[in-house]
């Protein structure tokens, strides 16, 4: 892994899709406005993205804690925006702070850290998992 640096910034673009949706993402019962899992699924892509260009051959970073909170709906049709900045790094650990907006408000934020992992490693663990 290369020196990350704080301040390193990512972003991931999503356009609203049915699939997307509460009320088809996860019961039919919700409302017909963005889940909460894809908006954290955006954010978590966006941390990737700030420190993608930092990791090594065989390496990943995978996501391990996440705390945010969804402010405000948005409906099919609509582009969201995640954006991710770095705020510390100890070792392979990573912080971030993320926030989403749709085209008229931030309708998250929260903060979010990953974990760099080498993918070796990773994939020999879980091979002894399926055995076992």
């Amino acid at each position: 892994m290369q020196p990350i640096p704080v301040g390193a910034k990512g972003s991931y673009r999503l356009r609203v899709m049915p699939a997307h949706l509460a009320n088809q993402f996860k019961d039919i019962s919700l409302p017909q406005v963005f889940a909460t899992p894809m908006m954290v699924t955006i954010m978590e892509n966006a941390a990737l993205n700030a420190v993608r260009d930092y990791l090594d051959p065989g390496e990943s970073c995978v996501g391990t804690v996440v705390n945010v909170r969804h402010l405000a709906a948005t409906p099919v049709g609509h582009w969201v925006t995640a954006e991710a900045e770095v705020t510390k790094v100890d070792g392979r650990r990573i912080e971030f702070t993320v926030t989403a907006k749709d085209e008229m408000e931030t309708i998250g934020s929260g903060t979010h850290e990953r974990m760099v992992v080498d993918m070796a490693r990773i994939d020999a663990k879980l091979a002894t998992k399926k055995r076992g």
